[in-house]
């Protein structure tokens, strides 16, 4: 679920509201439209999108320097290296 921030729009505000809030909310849910602790009118602030990357890179130093081997297709049933300690072709006969 994203986390959207809200920030008061009037002079009303309480300590929770006052300078801004985070909201756990599914995408489909409607916006906020008041604080949910002192009801105080709420707008939704633009943020900065995080995204995230997980594991190693694939390419072929990083293949190599973490013990995998790649290889392309040079032809019907033909495979070549491109990274890693296998052997140099495989064969599809």
């Amino acid at each position: 679920m994203p986390t959207y921030e809200y920030q008061p729009s009037g002079p009303d505000n309480c300590e929770h509201c006052r300078t801004g809030f985070e909201a756990r909310q599914k995408i489909g849910d409607a916006r906020l439209t008041a604080c949910p602790e002192c009801g105080a009118p709420v707008i939704r602030r633009m943020s900065a999108v995080s995204i995230g990357k997980s594991g190693p890179s694939l390419t072929e130093s990083s293949l190599d320097k973490h013990g995998f081997t790649q290889y392309r297709r040079a032809g019907k049933g033909v495979y070549e290296k491109t990274a890693g300690k296998g052997p140099d072709t495989i064969k599809d006969d």
